[in-house]
């Protein structure tokens, strides 16, 4: 339980900032609003003055999950240019799933409704990379067939399916052979 009690300030993003806590230790299963409310310092009731029910703060949850990974990706596009941003844009997004293993499940996993306009935040940026790298009539499905690429190693990572010495260069390896692979660059 907190030692100092909720007194002021942004309720809901106290929420939400103690419920990606609880989730990072309890997983979605041992979260709930009660206990979030507990460990936020506050009454079981008040959550409920900003989340319906504790998928709306899932939801509020994953949303924040998109946020910071749109920053990640964004901020690793912006450390270089062409492929080479695409590539750090895919260690940027495995290395978030590594270090928020949690959140990441939350995100893309069906606790969270679909259709969140914070999801497709991240994936805009992957795709104005691409539209710089492809030609335009074939920049949605590079988009997607590279986000598939990063995605699917992300997962695996993280379930434990693969052990590579260096994972960073393990995207980057195959997101050479994206390139290769008939995306055909510019």
């Amino acid at each position: 339980m907190s030692t100092s009690p909720y007194h002021h300030g942004d309720l809901r993003r106290t929420l939400v900032e103690t419920g990606i806590g609880r989730l990072r230790a309890a997983g979605v299963d041992g979260l709930t609003l009660r206990g979030v409310a507990r460990l936020a310092g506050v009454s079981a009731t008040a959550p409920y003055r900003h989340f319906a029910d504790k998928e709306a703060l899932l939801a509020a949850i994953a949303a924040e999950g998109f946020e910071r990974l749109r920053v990640a990706v964004e901020a690793a596009d912006a450390s270089s240019r062409g492929m080479e941003a695409l590539r750090a844009q895919g260690v940027a997004y495995v290395r978030f799933a590594r270090e928020e293993p949690a959140l990441f499940r939350l995100m893309f996993g069906a606790a969270v409704a679909r259709g969140s306009l914070s999801a497709g935040a991240a994936f805009g940026v992957l795709r104005a990379r691409i539209t710089s790298l492809v030609p335009t009539d074939r920049a949605e499905i590079a988009a997607l067939s590279a986000w598939s690429m990063v995605h699917g190693l992300a997962s695996l990572l993280i379930d434990g399916r693969i052990d590579p010495p260096d994972p960073e260069a393990l995207v980057r390896a195959v997101l050479a052979q994206f390139a290769l692979g008939g995306a055909q660059l510019r």
